[in-house]
């Protein structure tokens, strides 16, 4: 059994990603970013929907910028540009991917 709050708080700036669950085209991943300043940029081959489980954050999507607060919930479809401007303190995420691994 996982406890999702059982967490190591990662360095400043940085974030720490662990796999929960995998099986077929689904994987589920917890992600804990401690007060980050440097925007981060990603682009990923699957579907995602995040969830904030704890804390707050600014994720940008093709100019929009999302003010996102623990309960709130994004989805970023497969090969989108996001980018996680800053959160406040530490974060909590969960986030599912949905998709085939490209091989």
């Amino acid at each position: 059994m996982i406890n999702i709050f059982d967490y190591d708080i990662p360095k400043l700036d940085s974030e720490n990603f662990t796999t929960l669950l995998k099986n077929k085209n689904v994987e589920i991943k917890t992600i804990i970013s401690n007060t980050l300043k440097t925007p981060q940029i990603f682009i990923q081959d699957k579907d995602e929907w995040l969830v904030v489980l704890k804390g707050c954050a600014k994720l940008e999507i093709n100019g929009i910028v999302h003010k996102l607060k623990s309960g709130d919930t994004l989805f970023i479809a497969a090969n989108t540009k996001h980018t996680l401007l800053k959160t406040k303190k530490v974060v909590v995420w969960l986030s599912v991917y949905i998709g085939r691994e490209k091989k």
